[in-house]
């Protein structure tokens, strides 16, 4: 098993992770272990299904996009012939 150390965790955090721990029954150590483990076994594919999605509803939530109106294409011109 690996051990990991956190540095520089904020007082309040580490007073709600007590808070939290106790709560359950737990040690701190492992009711970080157990908030991990959750954060972490649930497959973000699941939630996201991919970026587009994942952005297409968070403009949704925000009040929607904006309709773009897109140019006329041209056709392109021919290329140099350099053969001849």
């Amino acid at each position: 098993m690996a051990t990991l150390t956190i540095r520089q965790l904020d007082e309040k955090i580490k007073t709600r992770l007590r808070v939290r721990a106790a709560h359950n029954g737990r040690s701190m150590e492992e009711e970080a272990r157990e908030i991990l483990r959750a954060a972490l076994s649930s497959s973000r594919e699941t939630k996201e299904p991919n970026l587009v999605e994942s952005i297409r509803r968070k403009l949704a939530a925000a009040g929607g996009g904006v309709d773009l109106e897109l140019p006329k294409r041209e056709s392109f011109s021919e290329p140099p012939d350099f053969g001849k």
